[in-house]
């Protein structure tokens, strides 16, 4: 019920807008993927400028604290048969990105670490899309793996490969979908734009509870 294509579509949705929502509104920082911010962060260190490089360390700190999170929330939870362990998660990221909003310009780097801290949580949570390993907050694995499968299933003449590989190729043309509506979102609501995302994350967890009943059935 956690893996199917629609729930991986919200939540990849989710992780594009968010991406756009720290760059846009909290000083030009990618908060899903730590790559760039460790890239920047050496740059720092390179041109001596110690607080930029911390300003960088704090979200890639922020982010594994999230998947440290997330696991203990699994723990703890476990297959409780109210409650599911990832929605424990997407409960958690809702109340992050639900206070975020309310924090003014002056504290980005707070508002960064807490959506680098959500992203975590998510991408721990959710790893797999009808069986196949996808990331719901970054792109470059899935391009890796969708253009893999594309190839491999040309030369073999395997059509269920070439499409799972386009299911890779959808999940990240979402991920560009949620950026592209973070623009606007973006535009009309300035720092509370991202309440948007809790309201897709919602909507993921009622999407959760529905295929839970319907499996019961």
């Amino acid at each position: 019920m956690s893996e199917s294509i629609r729930l991986g579509t919200l939540l990849t949705l989710t992780g594009g807008f968010m991406d756009a929502y720290s760059y846009l509104i909290r000083g030009g920082t990618f908060a899903n993927a730590e790559t760039g911010n460790i890239v920047l962060m050496g740059l720092s260190l390179a041109e001596g400028k110690w607080m930029r490089a911390l300003y960088y360390l704090v979200p890639v700190v922020a982010f594994a604290l999230g998947i440290f999170a997330a696991e203990r929330i699994r723990e703890r939870v476990g297959e409780n048969p109210g409650i599911h362990w990832k929605e424990g998660v997407l409960w958690a990221e809702i109340l992050l990105l639900f206070l975020a909003g309310f924090l003014p310009q002056e504290y980005n780097a707070v508002v960064n670490s807490m959506i680098a801290f959500s992203c975590a949580m998510q991408v721990e949570a959710f790893r797999k899309i009808r069986g196949k390993a996808f990331a719901t907050t970054m792109c470059t694995g899935n391009l890796r793996s969708g253009t893999e499968l594309l190839c491999s299933g040309d030369y073999r003449h395997d059509a269920k490969k070439r499409k799972e590989g386009l299911h890779y190729y959808w999940i990240d043309l979402v991920f560009a979908g949620g950026a592209a509506l973070g623009v606007f979102v973006c535009r009309a609501f300035g720092e509370r734009a991202i309440w948007f995302g809790c309201i897709t994350l919602l909507f993921s967890i009622l999407f959760i509870r529905y295929q839970k009943q319907r499996a019961q059935v």
